[in-house]
């Protein structure tokens, strides 16, 4: 008997667990249950086996892949500019070097998106620590804190100016929030609310290409069946 993919509409023969066009794992049909019924079983156990994730392999591939991806991500990289691509390439990886361990080679988006997830967390912790880090030296070790103060006076400045221009707040809340981001904790405070975001910013991408990388897989990759 032949069934048909409820994802490609491919053929599939009834003892095949998976499409072997997309990889969805499909009913498999045993007519023994019922005289004269077919009866699905053994989908629910090819559905379970593809979204659970083997977190041994899975985080030594996050690893080596989420390093690179922090390194070119954080303030020390002349691309860090191109943080996304990294962190969603790296997680994207990560799945595929993952699947590629696994039988079947198969899981579904939702187990990419978590591989994904935890890439992104260590390649983001990585990117926050060594751009803090940068900061750090760069201002006590270096002794450059008179040209960070400077240049961070004119972004404090600059940004005075868009509010008073679009009329957000009057002159005495504008000098009270001025007063503040140029005090040493609202600097910091600032700065690291900008790494925090940032670091968020770089998970949603992860988690991102983590299923973008598990869909690419479950079309272009042949299952075991």
């Amino acid at each position: 008997m032949e069934i048909t993919c409820t994802r490609c509409h491919e053929t599939v023969l009834a003892d095949n667990r998976y499409c072997a066009a997309c990889g969805l794992p499909q009913l498999v049909y045993s007519n023994g249950a019922v005289p004269g019924q077919a009866q699905p079983v053994e989908w629910a156990d090819a559905l379970r086996d593809a979204s659970m994730v083997d977190w041994k392999t899975a985080l030594r591939v996050a690893l080596m892949l989420a390093i690179p991806a922090g390194l070119l991500s954080s303030g020390l990289s002349p691309v860090g500019r191109f943080e996304v691509f990294w962190v969603a390439a790296a997680a994207a990886w990560a799945v595929v070097l993952y699947v590629r361990s696994q039988r079947p080679a198969w899981i579904t988006i939702g187990a990419g998106a978590r591989i994904g997830l935890v890439t992104g967390l260590l390649a983001g912790w990585l990117a926050f620590g060594l751009s803090g880090g940068a900061l750090f030296a760069e201002r006590f070790v270096l002794h450059h804190s008179s040209q960070i103060d400077s240049e961070w006076k004119t972004r404090v400045d600059l940004s005075q100016q868009l509010t008073a221009q679009m009329g957000l707040a009057d002159a005495a809340q504008m000098e009270a929030q001025k007063t503040w981001m140029l005090s040493p904790e609202g600097h910091a405070g600032i700065e690291a609310f900008g790494f925090a975001g940032n670091s968020l910013f770089l998970l949603i991408f992860a988690v991102g290409g983590g299923a973008m990388g598990a869909r690419w897989l479950a079309r272009t990759r042949r299952p075991e069946i």
